[in-house]
């Protein structure tokens, strides 16, 4: 199991960051909320620009954002191994998830826990990865929503039918506990259970089993 830590949780984020980068956690999982598509709002870019300032790790984003066409060229300037939007927004996805492959960056699709599986279909062949949440998007600290576990599998059941390699990744409420029902999954993105422990390797490790 890959593990993606967002800082999301942090009191902390460039001392969160320098410490998770001497972890061997595969990705730093970098939350963008525009205050519009969710309540809250992430710091803005002239800020997040300087996440490679503390960490050489590759940056797994995820934009909770009405107009993802507006930040993808300003996060394809950091170190990003996938840009994901969410699958629920009013713009031209196809076009979005084009405009991240032309800066050869790997795309993802985000859908939330009452989106049907079935909305991913017409954008399967552009995916590298489909997003999982477990939880509601916008806030760090929350609880796993257990139903989660059969739309895993559901995603998973689906990209077997079309023989497609794109990696499942599951969000919200991770823990070592939690964990478990997402072994049909590729990736976990982790965040409160990481970063608010006194041992980030220790929780990552805990992650992989």
């Amino acid at each position: 199991m890959k593990v993606s830590t967002t800082f999301l949780s942090s009191k902390d984020i460039p001392k969160d960051l320098m410490l998770l980068d001497k972890t061997d956690t595969d990705y730093i999982h970098v939350d963008v909320m525009d205050g519009k598509f969710v309540s809250n709002k992430t710091m803005p870019f002239r800020e997040m620009k300087h996440i490679s300032d503390y960490t050489s790790k590759r940056l797994d984003i995820h934009l909770m954002v009405n107009e993802p066409s507006k930040y993808i060229p300003l996060y394809a300037e950091l170190n990003a191994e996938y840009i994901t939007f969410q699958i629920e927004i009013d713009e031209d996805i196809e076009k979005d998830l084009k405009m991240i492959k032309d800066y050869s960056i790997k795309c993802g699709l985000a859908i939330k826990p009452d989106t049907k599986v079935s909305s991913l279909i017409p954008y399967l062949p552009y995916l590298d990865l489909i997003l999982v949440m477990s939880v509601e998007p916008g806030k760090g600290g929350q609880s796993f929503i257990v139903e989660s576990e059969n739309k895993i599998k559901e995603v998973r059941a689906l990209l077997n039918s079309y023989n497609l390699d794109t990696i499942i990744s599951v969000d919200g409420g991770i823990n070592d506990k939690t964990v478990a029902m997402c072994h049909d999954a590729d990736m976990v993105a982790a965040g409160s259970y990481i970063v608010l422990s006194d041992n980030f390797q220790e929780k990552i490790s805990s992650l992989r089993k």
